[in-house]
């Protein structure tokens, strides 16, 4: 920015209610040459529109699901048509909250914007995530219930059947948010899960291709991807599974090869950088430079899958803020994956930024 550019962020910064006249009053210039460097702030990402609204500096704002998850555990392989002994656990879960606890743990200042109902459940949400995150943006109903997940684990920790109550996210309308654009347009980052309706996705990734802010895209589930548009412009980092990139393409993904021409075509279709996991097999990932696969880090003992796709979007998240080339961005998405998998927490508890960047040392 130059001399004139920072006396007018500075003055936004004392005052973001100041009329044009009052301001360009102050810095002794005509209306029109101030209006032509607000144009240009704007356009720059610096002033994010009325009431001049200054970027909330490193926030991430994560939008989508945040619900109470149940486990069964199973104490024998499952056998279908009867009753099967288990140990029951729960937790908060939903993967836009998950993004933003691991985000937070990370030391990134983080809001979420969820939509909940007013009971015990939120009230666990709220009280277990609020350390990691601003709740400010999410707000609670009275006619509405707190949204549910429950997963049935065999006794190696994989997952064999998942339900979700999440009727409730049909609320996240482009109405309700838009009522907190200003936040959004203020933020670093954006986050947002395929709980939310199509039009609502579309409009938070139309604000993000406008304001030019990064935006990560994270389908939550295979039916849920037929909410993600065929433009996706705007989108920083779609970061789906095998089967969620089969559903968009709609094509069968069963070589090498045709995993690769799956994220270039996705990439063809407007988005910046792709990643398609398939578990123990890696993920595939790339950009418009180069695509390439990443094998998957070695897990000695796997406790529980719940909570390891999102710990790797928080990863990548975290490492693309920090600015790191693309391949330590995609290590750094593993390695957090391959530990949760490891711990039987949803967002392992021992997670920070200094940790995590110890793990990516070792395995480097």
């Amino acid at each position: 920015m130059n001399k004139k550019e920072q006396e007018v962020i500075e003055l936004i910064r004392k005052n973001p209610y100041l009329s044009q006249q009052e301001m360009a009053d102050s810095l002794q210039m005509s209306r029109p040459s101030l209006a032509n460097l607000i144009s240009g702030l704007i356009r720059q990402g610096k002033i994010a529109g009325r009431a001049y609204i200054l970027p909330d500096e490193g926030t991430v704002v994560c939008i989508g699901g945040a619900n109470v998850d149940r486990k069964f555990w199973l104490e024998k392989t499952a056998q279908m048509g009867t009753s099967n002994p288990a140990a029951v656990s729960g937790s908060v879960g939903g993967v836009a909250r998950n993004v933003a606890e691991n985000l937070g743990r990370m030391g990134h200042r983080v809001k979420l914007m969820s939509i909940a109902g007013n009971d015990p459940e939120w009230k666990l949400i709220e009280e277990t995530s609020s350390p990691f995150m601003d709740t400010e943006l999410t707000k609670t109903q009275n006619d509405l219930s707190t949204g549910t997940y429950t997963a049935i684990l065999e006794p190696d920790g994989e997952m064999i059947l998942a339900m979700a109550d999440m009727a409730i996210y049909d609320s996240l309308t482009v109405e309700y948010v838009k009522r907190h654009e200003t936040a959004l347009m203020a933020a670093a980052f954006l986050v947002i899960d395929l709980n939310c309706p199509k039009e609502t996705v579309r409009y938070v990734q139309e604000l993000a291709k406008t304001r030019n802010i990064p935006l990560a895209v994270i389908p939550v589930s295979t039916p849920k991807i037929d909410r993600l548009g065929e433009d996706l412009a705007g989108i920083t980092w779609l970061i789906l599974n095998k089967g969620e990139a089969e559903r968009f393409l709609s094509i069968k993904i069963d070589s090498p090869e045709a995993w690769k021409n799956a994220a270039t075509r996705i990439l063809g279709h407007g988005a910046g950088n792709v990643v398609i996991t398939a578990g123990k097999e890696g993920v595939m990932a790339g950009n418009r430079e180069r695509i390439s696969h990443f094998a998957a880090i070695d897990v000695p003992e796997l406790l529980d899958v719940t909570g390891a796709g999102d710990a790797f979007s928080s990863g990548i998240i975290h490492s693309y803020l920090k600015d790191h080339p693309f391949e330590k961005i995609i290590q750094t998405g593993l390695i957090n994956a391959a530990k949760t998998l490891q711990s039987e927490s949803t967002v392992r508890t021992e997670l920070s930024a200094m940790q995590l960047q110890i793990e990516l040392e070792e395995l480097l």
